[in-house]
């Protein structure tokens, strides 16, 4: 008989309902701590949310499996940890597995599993580093049950030969919990997910795959489904767990060389569409479309638009600079380009934080801008995912995909509430479609309101909303979308 089918996830889930209510899960929290290191304990400076206990509750009603699709910075991490603390107290919980996509989300969570009192083994570096400490732990578990063992890993550690010849060796009374979850979908990462622990908790404000149905689906079937309440952005700013945001379009042209490439590209593009529509099994549309996107995400002219709003805002800190991962028509890497115009010729303090940059050195760099020594910091996609910098106050998109989770995720990131900051802006981008022969227009149409619609999405929970869609309509007033 598994563990699952021995727990009675009704009364775990009554019982902390009621102490909820009353106020009484910190205090039994407490009791179970007896002052050891390692031992997870609600922090006596936390409250949760009404939404976050919610969520506890009915993760144990789904008898312990189950995915969170809540707004970015709207306190999963806590959720799953709070989750943690109940089983330990109700169950003996003996190990937490906590997986990851990147290697500053595992030093992020380093630092929240320290808050509730755990002291995590982290396995993401060479195998001879890890190892050997977290087989002496799983061997303790069974010499002392009150013990337990929080293990933090990266997706690529998880998959790894060393890492897969310890899951046999794994309690049943264990709980996984995969962050950003939605990386853990590809077969490769999936087909690895441990089958013997069954307890499991997915983190991600977009679950869902974007043209992988059967990654979603295997996702879905592993985790489980989509716990209530599911909390949108709109529900998150409402109830105070985000900040709210002022939005601003910035329309961008194309230069001469620019529109030319690309009036040839869609019009290759729509070519590609009529004789395979299908975005999954098109190879030539993926890197015609790939190929535009970057000459979007490059246009010469952002740099223009970027030094007129940066203008009236030298004074300014805490500000996010996302770019494209392309080059300029000189070949100068779009990141460095923006890097010299901030820092030389503006004199705005600013460093670049990418998939490049060490990971000791990120962690420099966010305590610089956090404490304001640096102004600003210039990312590709880094700063995408996980990385908890309250601080920040403004963003500049200079490029994005098309991909709705990154835009989900840049504006989950850039609400995070802090003391100092009363309201959040956003400049985004939009760069403004050539003139078109008629038969290559009636295809920019079809990619236009897509794009568009990302845009409407920013605008319509922004303070200024009224404001920034009235300028998005007339767009598609003048594109007739």
């Amino acid at each position: 008989m598994s563990l699952l089918s021995k727990v009675d996830w009704q009364k775990l889930a009554a019982s902390y309902r009621y102490r909820h209510r009353y106020n009484r899960f910190k205090e039994s929290s407490k009791s179970y701590q007896y002052y050891n290191l390692g031992i997870p304990t609600f922090p006596d400076d936390l409250s949760l949310r009404k939404y976050q206990h919610l969520a506890v509750a009915n993760w144990l009603e789904n008898k312990g499996r189950g995915t969170l699709k809540m707004a970015t910075g709207s306190g999963q991490t806590i959720i799953a940890l709070a989750i943690a603390t109940e089983l330990y107290q109700q169950i003996g919980l003996q190990v937490l597995l906590i997986v990851c996509p990147y290697r500053h989300l595992v030093n992020q969570w380093s630092r929240e599993c320290q808050k509730f009192n755990l002291k995590p083994v982290v396995a993401m570096t060479r195998v001879d580093n890890w190892q050997g400490e977290l087989s002496n732990q799983l061997y303790n578990l069974s010499s002392n049950p009150q013990s337990f063992l929080t293990i933090i890993a990266t997706n690529s550690t998880l998959i790894g030969e060393g890492f897969q010849s310890q899951l046999k060796y794994f309690p049943a009374k264990t709980l996984i919990v995969g962050d950003e979850a939605h990386n853990l979908g590809s077969s490769r990462i999936e087909s690895s997910l441990p089958r013997n622990i069954g307890l499991r908790l997915a983190l991600s404000a977009t679950p869902e795959r974007q043209y992988d149905e059967l990654g979603t689906e295997a996702l879905f079937d592993y985790f489980g489904s989509i716990i209530q309440p599911e909390f949108t952005l709109a529900d998150a700013i409402k109830q105070g767990a985000l900040a709210h945001y002022l939005y601003y379009p910035v329309f961008v042209k194309l230069t001469a060389s620019e529109a030319l490439s690309y009036a040839k590209l869609t019009q290759r593009i729509g070519w590609s569409l009529n004789k395979n529509p299908s975005f999954q099994d098109n190879d030539n549309l993926t890197s015609l479309l790939t190929r535009r996107s970057r000459l979007i995400a490059t246009a010469a002219n952002k740099l223009d638009c970027l030094q007129e709003i940066m203008a009236s805002r030298l004074h300014t800190s805490y500000t996010l600079f996302y770019c494209g991962d392309g080059s300029l028509a000189d070949d100068t890497r779009q990141i460095d380009a923006v890097t010299h115009l901030l820092g030389n010729k503006l004199g705005y303090r600013v460093n670049t934080y990418t998939t490049d940059t060490p990971l000791a050195e990120r962690e420099r760099l966010r305590r610089q801008f956090e404490s304001g020594e640096l102004q600003g910091l210039v990312a590709i996609r880094c700063l995408d995912e996980g990385i908890d910098i309250p601080a920040i106050k403004t963003a500049i998109i200079l490029a994005s995909s098309s991909n709705p989770r990154q835009f989900i995720q840049r504006r989950g990131r850039i609400l995070r509430p802090h003391p100092d900051k009363n309201r959040a802006t956003l400049f985004d981008t939009i760069v403004i479609p050539p003139s078109l022969d008629r038969e290559t227009w009636e295809i920019e149409k079809n990619l236009l309101r897509k794009e568009l619609q990302r845009f409407l999405t920013f605008a319509e929970l922004a303070d200024n909303a009224e404001e920034a869609i009235a300028q998005l309509l007339s767009l598609q007033k003048r594109y007739e979308l």
